[in-house]
């Protein structure tokens, strides 16, 4: 019946045996496809965070395919909206639900099964919240205020990398492994007023770090992409790279970033909430000018020679339909 129903009675009695029994056969399957068990985890724990006790806070999202734990998940201090953005592989400015999911932390941790891909990984996430906060959603698109990445009148400030040394001897050792917390809490701090890079660290990438009032941005051998899923995170709006600019480069970006985003738009920087010591800072080191830091907007026009121009654009939103505020028991 599923079948046949829409077939009228001239193309029933036309229809050969071998394509109605593959039309049998693809039916068969996709009713026992909805039979099949949905991915998850072997074993998931979820709970509000502890209070903020001491003005700082660490969030931790760690672990899964593709991580150096793959079988294991660990998120502490995260919020919803982090989450979802990991469970349907969005960015924060596509969803679109209460307040709470930018104030709300939880814990989460989970037991993820051997062999797990990045999409079950995902749907397994998926499943987890509709079970846990009874959540539902659809999806829908709207014209939503963005930004197009352009190079200024200018020029680009960017510095290309250079060229790529060749691969250092197999045979010599390895270098150190960072310190657990990456930076340790008293570290050398540079002229600029923030923390010095470790040894080791900054070979390719991107590292963020934040002292009150001032943000910085340290990037060697980052690509125009990476910088702009940057400033999508800080200004929370999709942000289109229309510069042509193609290849790796090394820029430094220091702006004070908005208050109303928390640390760093989500980002989540690498000494969020370090405090000062006292009037030279951390064991009375350098510290800046109190001039304070431009914006965002005249950070990236003055020192990368790049422009945000206001656009609108068409995005693919989630839309929140329910979302209970306290999980349901472990």
């Amino acid at each position: 019946m599923p079948v046949s129903w829409k077939l009228n009675r001239k193309s029933r009695m036309h229809t050969q045996p071998a394509a109605l029994a593959g039309l049998l056969l693809a039916a068969t399957g996709a009713l026992f496809g909805q039979n099949a068990p949905k991915p998850e985890f072997d074993a998931a724990t979820v709970r509000p965070s502890a209070p903020i006790t001491d003005g700082r806070i660490r969030v931790m999202m760690s672990g899964g395919p593709g991580t150096p734990d793959p079988g294991r998940l660990n998120y502490e201090n995260v919020t919803l909206r982090s989450v979802l953005t990991k469970a349907y592989g969005v960015k924060t400015y596509q969803i679109s639900g209460p307040a709470w999911l930018d104030s709300e932390r939880f814990d989460l941790t989970a037991k993820v099964p051997a062999g797990t891909s990045k999409e079950q990984f995902g749907l397994m996430l998926q499943n987890l919240l509709a079970e846990r906060f009874k959540m539902t959603l659809h999806r829908e698109k709207k014209e939503l205020p963005a930004y197009a990445l352009v190079v200024g009148k200018g020029g680009s400030k960017l510095k290309p990398s250079a060229p790529e040394e060749p691969a250092s001897d197999p045979a010599a050792p390895p270098p150190p492994p960072p310190s657990p917390g990456g930076i340790r809490m008293n570290p050398q701090m540079g002229r600029d007023g923030f923390p010095q890079m470790p040894a080791g660290m900054g070979g390719r990438g991107m590292a963020v770090m934040m002292m009150p009032g001032r943000a910085k941005v340290q990037a060697n051998r980052t690509t125009i992409a990476r910088l702009t899923e940057m400033l999508e995170q800080q200004l929370d709006r999709a942000v289109i790279d229309e510069t042509g600019l193609q290849g790796n480069y090394d820029f430094t970006l220091v702006f004070e970033p908005d208050a109303s985003r928390g640390m760093m738009g989500g980002m989540g920087g690498m000494l969020a909430g370090m405090g000062r010591s006292g009037p030279g800072g951390p064991d009375g080191q350098h510290q800046p000018d109190s001039e304070p830091a431009a914006n965002l907007f005249t950070a990236v026009q003055e020192q990368l020679g790049l422009k945000l121009d206001a656009r609108k654009s068409p995005v693919e939103m989630l839309v929140i339909d329910r979302l209970e505020k306290t999980p349901t028991e472990n």
